[in-house]
């Protein structure tokens, strides 16, 4: 470890310099996450910082190192969301002005956070990886100082500084899961982490549309894009010291799919109650998908960053709602007659279900013109509740088909 770039110094001195700047977050055993995985989870609440996201720590480190030149010069930093707060922040804590370049597909929930520490926000390219040259210039142009969000020793000796507090908080993990985008988190928790035990396992965690880190461990080009839950990680070319410093000291990474990231946000607001944004809850992902490489094991969980679009957080809540049958969509046929809208409300309610939606349909040329139909939208207990109001609804002389999300449209039950 002593020929790395980063040494366990680096970290624990970032910690005393940043200690009155960030919140040591609760490190704390997570009882339904452990039955979910088959793992003993104690999950870290980065999603507690006041930015909501671990690159605090990060942020507060670097500027916390700028002369007083460097500060009269201002800052400029590239990022996604998270950074891009810490950055704004702390700098205004230090009475620095910031310049943050973040890609145009950046959430607004993160563009309008970043502003109101008082930065500017400049919106370029697609990509993080886009914004590099936006970011070039604009140190060029103005005198900036640049605050990489990821290829800076500083920035990763703050981020180490999670793992000592998890191993202060839990000293017998057996691993530690992290999520990837560039690897500066990754790099400081390595070497934090294998400092205070050799024998402890760090997995890195990358969404499968961006395995840039995967593949620069094998020495192979990145095929990176897509559109991903996990933008923060979103990243094409990692740190060329978390490339060395992943090699060294980490497993193999683990690369979950969009639909793991998915169900693993809704298992932290539904079971933890708590909100994580995709990068956030890539290390849950990693557990939920690969369940047999952590069962048994004490592992420590990073929920990184809990600064979701909420509406992205309601798309996904409801559609976990429609997997577990929770609800469910009916396309009722009926005569057309006066009152039989009525007539399905009433059966319906009986059953003790909930409708949401109602929509009239009379112009579908499979059904004959004297029947209408009538879509609905209905909450229900369960699968089992689900077959009761239908059974209800086709005792009363009612066609009913469903339509699921999951199968072919109108597949009738």
């Amino acid at each position: 470890m002593t020929s790395l770039p980063l040494t366990i110094q680096d970290i624990e001195a970032a910690r005393e310099r940043i200690a009155d700047a960030i919140l040591h977050t609760p490190c704390v055993p997570s009882p339904q996450l452990s039955d979910e995985t088959g793992a003993d989870v104690i999950v870290k609440y980065e999603n507690l910082q006041t930015t909501n996201a671990f690159k605090e720590r990060g942020a507060a480190n670097r500027l916390s190192l700028l002369d007083e030149s460097e500060r009269a010069r201002g800052v400029v930093a590239m990022s996604a969301g998270n950074h891009a707060q810490a950055v704004a922040r702390h700098a205004a804590r230090l009475g620095i002005a910031s310049t943050i370049v973040m890609p145009k597909t950046t959430p607004f929930s993160k563009v309008a956070a970043t502003r109101q520490w008082g930065a500017e926000v400049v919106l370029e390219g697609e990509t993080v990886f886009d914004c590099e040259a936006v970011m070039q210039s604009l140190m060029d142009e103005r005198n900036l100082v640049r605050i990489h969000p990821y290829d800076d020793l500083a920035v990763m000796a703050g981020q180490g500084t999670v793992a000592l507090e998890m191993l202060d908080d839990v000293p017998d993990l057996d691993c530690i899961v992290v999520p990837v985008g560039g690897g500066g988190l990754l790099s400081g928790i390595a070497v934090a982490a294998k400092a205070r035990n050799p024998e402890i396992e760090i997995h890195p965690v990358q969404t499968a549309l961006y395995p840039s880190l995967a593949a620069a461990l094998r020495g192979e080009k990145a095929d990176c894009g897509g559109d991903t839950l996990a933008e923060g990680i979103a990243v094409k070319r990692p740190s060329p010291m978390a490339v060395e410093i992943a090699g060294a000291l980490a497993e193999d990474v683990i690369l979950v799919d969009e639909d793991a990231i998915e169900a693993a946000i809704y298992a932290f607001l539904a079971m933890q109650k708590t909100m994580a944004e995709g990068a956030g809850a890539a290390g849950l992902a990693a557990l939920m998908s690969a369940p047999d490489r952590f069962r048994g094991k004490k592992v420590g969980l990073i929920l990184c960053g809990g600064n979701i679009d909420l509406r992205k957080l309601s798309a996904i809540t409801l559609r976990a709602l429609e997997r577990q049958n929770r609800i469910v969509s009916l396309r009722v046929t009926v005569l057309d007659r006066p009152g039989m809208l009525g007539r399905i409300t009433t059966i319906i309610g009986e059953t003790g279900a909930n409708i949401l939606e109602v929509e009239h349909q009379r112009m579908l040329l499979n059904v004959p013109a004297t029947r209408a139909t009538v879509d609905l939208t209905v909450e229900t207990r369960g699968e089992n509740h689900v077959g009761e109001v239908v059974e209800a609804l086709v005792g009363h002389g009612m066609q009913v088909s469903r339509v699921d999300p999951r199968l072919p449209p109108e597949t009738v039950i």
